[in-house]
């Protein structure tokens, strides 16, 4: 029998899932030999940089039977999920743990279910963040940017006007894009590269932001984040944030985002619980370790 945690992750999608696998995988690792499959090959080969012991690039997640076997246990990090191969995958693994970020799922009567909403036999209800970013750091950063690390159609260089005004320090992300900074440096006062992403998301005092896990580990290490909700993205994290009183930012202006730097300035946020314990214990009893 072996363990894996598939996650859904890339350059075209975002990392937030990967953040979350690697605070997971770490900690089980420490116990058990679990392999990590991602849907991108060039995150799978970077695995090693955060700790991750043992990782495998799958092109597509049908594809994850022809490497696992039938009696495996597997932690299943991705949107990527309809009844049919739901069903599928917990007849293949008799431990399946999902983990779900939309406030309007349900679960499956064979699968196990983490969620930031929903509770109930087989639920753990939890947000996961890996437990460094609760130790807060001096915020030497007033005000950074990062717009995301799936920017592929360069939405960031065409919007740099908008955030020119706010001068903000810039923390890239993980793209293809050779030199796209030199296109950026005269709308930010700074530019951090994405190996510098830890530094900057925990030392940044107010952090706009478009990516969902970003703008929750700043939040846990005393920071004020803004979330820079983007058309293209899902809404799963809307109530969330709602609930741990974020900004959030709807529209790309100038006035949108002046106006949420200036709630995040005098706002009461609420402090996030840390989960990581609570999850770590769901699924060691989950695959009976």
């Amino acid at each position: 029998m072996r363990y894996f945690y598939y996650v859904h992750t890339g350059h075209r999608i975002g990392l937030d899932r990967f953040h979350r696998a690697v605070a997971i995988v770490n900690e089980l690792q420490k116990e058990i030999d679990i392999t990590l499959l991602c849907s991108d090959f060039r995150i799978a080969a970077e695995a090693k940089e955060y700790g991750i012991k043992r990782s495998v690039g799958v092109d597509l997640v049908r594809n994850i039977p022809q490497i696992a076997q039938h009696g495996d246990r597997i932690i299943f990090d991705s949107a990527e999920i309809n009844p049919t191969l739901l069903a599928d995958m917990t007849l293949f693994f008799p431990a399946f743990i999902r983990i779900s970020d939309d406030p309007e799922d349900t679960k499956h009567d064979k699968e196990f279910l983490i969620s930031p909403y929903l509770e109930g036999e087989g639920i753990c209800k939890a947000t996961v963040i890996n437990e460094r970013y609760f130790e807060s750091l001096p915020k030497t950063i007033p005000l950074a940017l990062f717009f995301g690390d799936d920017d592929y159609e360069k939405d960031l260089e065409k919007n740099q006007a908008v955030f020119k005004p706010l001068n903000a320090e810039l923390l890239m992300g993980f793209y293809h894009f050779l030199g796209y900074e030199k296109s950026l440096k005269e709308s930010f006062s700074v530019i951090y590269e994405c190996e510098e992403y830890d530094e900057v998301i925990r030392k940044s005092e107010l952090l706009i932001s478009s990516s969902p896990q970003a703008v929750l580990q700043n939040l846990a290490g005393g920071g004020k984040p803004i979330y820079l909700h983007r058309p293209d993205y899902v809404t799963d994290f809307i109530p969330l944030f709602k609930v741990l009183s974020i900004p959030i930012v709807e529209e790309l202006t100038l006035e949108c985002l002046m106006q949420g730097v200036k709630t995040a300035q005098s706002n009461n946020y609420h402090k996030i619980e840390k989960s990581n314990t609570k999850v770590i214990e769901f699924i060691r009893k989950t695959f009976n370790l």
